[in-house]
C-alpha cells in the first residue's frame, strides 16, 4: 500500500471553518460604539443648547445674532459665486481646450489648497493696507499725501475677506469639476458638435449640465471651509457665526450661548448638505457607452490663447505664488529672529499633534469601514455614515462640543475622589492634547475613511469568502489579506488629515492645552500683532507641508479618465 504523505507549508489548506458570528458581532458593536463616541460633540451641542445654564438667547436674538447670521451668508454667497466662477472656467479650459502651459496648470492650479486662508489674509494685508507697498508706491508715483486724496479699496472688508476666500477654496471646485469634466463621453460632445454647436455651446448646454453634482459638491465644500474660517475673518473684522462662538464663549464666559450659536451653525451646514442632495434630487447622468479616448482639446485662436493663459495663470499668482513670495522673502529676512528654540519646539507639536491624529483617524476609519464590509446593516451604515459628518462641522463649534462634556467628566470625577480620597485629580480630558486630538479624529474622519473606504471597495468579496473558508477570522482576514492590498489608500488618506490637521486653527485655539502652541496659533497670534515677517517661516512650513498631497490629489485627478493624456500645445 502506498503512504500518502501530507505536504507541509503555509500552503497547506486546513480545514474548513466558518468565521464565528460572534466575532462579526464584536466588531459591529465596537463600530457602534466608535460612531457614538465620534457623534458626541454634535449631541453634546444640541443638549447645551437646549439646557443652557444661563439662557442668553433672547438677548443674542434681538442684539448680534442677525449681524452674525446676515455677514456670515454674505460672506458664503461672496465665496460660492468666486469659486464657481474660477474653479469651473479654468477646469474646462485645462480640460477640454488646447493652449500653452496646459499641463502645467492641471496640476498648479490645485496649490492655492496648501496656502491656510488666514495666512493669505495677513500677507495681503500687510501688502495693501495704507502703509504697505503698493498704497505707499501709488502715493509716490502719483504726488498723493493724505488718505482722502484718493480711494484704495480697504483689504479688511467683507470684500476682501470673499477675494481671500476665494483664492483659496476655489481648488475644491476646480478638482471636482475637471474630474467631472474627465469622466464625460467623448460620443456626447462629438453629438454637439455634429448639430454645430461651438465648443462654448457645447459647455454651457452639454459638459457643465453634466458636471453639475460634482460642481455642487465643490460649491457646498468650499463654503463649508468658508463658515469654518475664523482667522481671516477676525483679522479683517467680519463678525460671523464663528467669531460669535469665540466672543460669547471666551470673552462673555457663557457656554449655552456658544452652544446655541453654534447649533445655527449646524443648520448652515445641514441646509447647505440638503441643498447638494436636492440638487441631484430625481436626476441620473449615465454614460452612453464604455467608449474612452483623448478628449477633443478644442484648438483656441491666439487671442483666446493668452486669455486662457491669463484666466489660469492668474488664481496660481494671486492665490500661491504672490503670498509664497512675500513670506519667503520675510522669512530670509528675519531667519535669525525666526529660527529659534520656539520655532523648533511649535513644528514639533504640529508634527506630533498632526501624527497621531492622522493615524488616529485612518484607524478609527479602517475599523468602521470594514465594520460595515462585515457587518453591514442600516443601523451600522447610519452611524457610520453619521460619525463622518464631522468634516462638515466648523471647527469651533467641535471644540465647544468637545470641551463641555470633558470639563464635565473631569469635575465629576474630581468631586468624587475629593469627597472620597481628599484628592485633586485635576484636569484629565480637558485642556490637554488628549481633547485636541479627539477633536481632530472627529473633524477629518471622513477624510481618513474615504481612503480607506474607496481601497476596501476594490477588493472583491471572494477575498473574504476565501478567508473564511480556510478558518481566518475578521481581524486576522484584515490583517493577512486586506492591509497589504489598502496600504496606499490608508496612506493617502493619513497624509490629507496630516496636513489639515496642520492648518486647523480654530478649535485648536480654543482646545490646546495651557502655554502649548502649535505653528497655527503661532502665526495667527504674531501676525494679529502685526508681527508676520517674525512667523514667515512658520507660514511656509505649514505652505510646505500642504504641497505634497496637492500634488498627489492632482496626479490622481489627471489618471482618472482611462487613455487620457494631456497634450500641451
Amino acid at each position: 500500500m502506498t503512504e500518502i504523505v501530507e505536504p507541509t507549508g503555509e500552503l497547506l489548506m486546513k480545514p474548513s471553518r466558518p468565521a464565528s458570528a460572534t466575532g462579526r458581532g464584536r466588531w459591529v458593536l465596537g463600530a457602534l460604539f466608535v460612531a457614538g463616541m465620534v457623534l458626541l460633540p454634535v449631541l453634546s451641542i444640541v443638549w447645551i443648547a437646549f439646557n443652557p445654564v444661563e439662557n442668553i438667547w433672547p438677548h443674542l436674538l434681538s442684539t448680534v445674532l442677525p449681524r452674525y447670521v446676515s455677514n456670515t451668508l454674505t460672506l458664503m454667497i461672496g465665496v460660492g459665486v468666486g469659486t464657481t466662477v474660477g474653479g469651473i472656467t479654468t477646469a474646462w479650459l485645462v480640460t477640454m481646450c488646447r493652449f500653452p502651459g496646459k499641463r502645467f496648470f492641471e496640476w498648479a492650479l490645485i496649490l492655492p489648497l496648501a496656502m491656510p486662508a488666514y495666512v493669505v489674509a495677513y500677507v495681503y494685508t500687510d501688502l495693501l493696507e495704507y502703509a504697505g507697498p503698493v498704497q505707499s508706491a501709488l502715493r509716490d508715483l502719483m504726488g498723493w499725501e493724505l488718505k482722502s486724496d484718493y480711494w484704495f479699496p480697504p483689504i479688511r472688508s467683507h470684500g476682501g475677506a470673499i477675494v481671500v476666500l476665494s483664492l483659496v477654496l476655489y481648488p475644491y471646485v476646480y478638482m471636482m469639476a475637471r474630474a467631472a469634466f474627465l469622466q464625460q463621453s467623448v460620443c456626447v460632445l462629438e453629438a454637439g458638435r455634429v448639430l454645430g454647436r461651438s465648443p462654448w455651446r457645447c459647455f454651457w448646454t452639454i459638459g457643465l449640465p453634466l458636471a453639475r453634482p460634482a460642481v455642487v459638491a465643490g460649491v457646498a465644500l468650499a463654503m463649508m471651509e468658508t463658515l469654518n474660517d475664523f482667522g481671516t475673518i477676525d483679522f479683517f473684522g467680519v463678525h460671523t457665526l464663528t467669531a460669535g462662538v469665540f466672543d460669547v464663549w471666551l470673552n462673555m464666559g457663557n457656554a449655552g450661548g456658544a452652544a446655541q450659536i453654534a447649533l445655527v451653525m449646524l443648520v448652515f451646514v445641514i441646509g447647505l448638505l440638503w441643498i447638494e442632495r436636492q440638487s441631484r434630487r430625481r436626476q441620473r447622468f449615465h454614460q452612453t457607452t464604455n467608449r474612452y479616448q483623448a478628449l477633443p482639446g478644442y484648438a483656441l485662436r491666439p487671442s483666446l490663447r493668452v486669455g486662457a493663459v491669463l484666466m489660469c495663470a492668474l488664481p496660481i499668482i494671486l492665490g500661491f505664488v504672490v503670498p509664497a513670495a512675500i513670506l519667503l522673502d520675510y522669512a530670509v529676512l528675519y531667519f535669525d529672529q525666526s529660527f529659534s528654540i520656539e520655532y523648533f519646539e511649535f513644528a514639533r507639536n504640529s508634527l506630533l499633534l498632526s501624527g497621531i491624529s492622522a493615524c488616529a483617524a485612518v484607524m478609527v476609519g479602517l475599523f468602521l469601514a470594514y465594520a460595515m464590509r462585515i457587518g453591514g446593516g442600516k443601523v451600522l451604515n447610519t452611524a457610520a455614515r453619521l460619525a463622518s459628518v464631522g468634516y462638515a462641522v466648523p471647527g469651533a463649534v467641535l471644540a465647544v462640543g468637545v470641551l463641555v462634556p470633558f470639563a464635565r467628566f473631569d469635575n465629576g470625577i474630581d468631586a468624587v475622589m475629593r469627597s472620597t480620597f481628599d484628592v485633586s485629580t485635576g484636569l484629565l480630558l480637558s485642556g490637554t492634547v488628549f481633547a485636541l486630538v479627539f477633536a481632530y479624529v472627529v473633524r477629518f474622519l471622513a477624510v481618513g475613511m474615504g481612503g480607506v473606504e474607496a481601497s476596501l471597495a476594490k477588493v472583491t468579496k471572494n477575498m473574504d469568502d476565501a478567508a473564511r473558508t480556510l478558518g481566518h477570522g475578521p481581524w486576522a482576514t484584515l490583517k493577512r489579506v486586506h492591509l497589504p492590498m489598502i496600504r496606499s489608500g490608508i496612506l493617502g488618506g493619513a497624509v490629507l488629515v496630516f496636513v489639515d490637521t496642520m492648518k486647523e486653527l480654530p478649535a485648536t485655539l480654543i482646545l490646546r492645552p495651557f502655554n502649548f502652541d502649535t505653528l497655527a496659533t503661532f502665526v495667527y497670534q504674531y501676525a494679529s500683532d502685526e508681527r508676520l515677517a517674525e512667523s514667515a517661516l512658520g507660514a511656509l512650513t505649514i505652505v510646505a507641508a500642504g504641497v505634497v498631497p496637492v500634488l498627489m490629489l492632482s496626479r490622481a485627478i489627471s489618471t482618472a479618465r482611462p487613455g487620457h493624456a494631456g497634450e500641451d500645445s
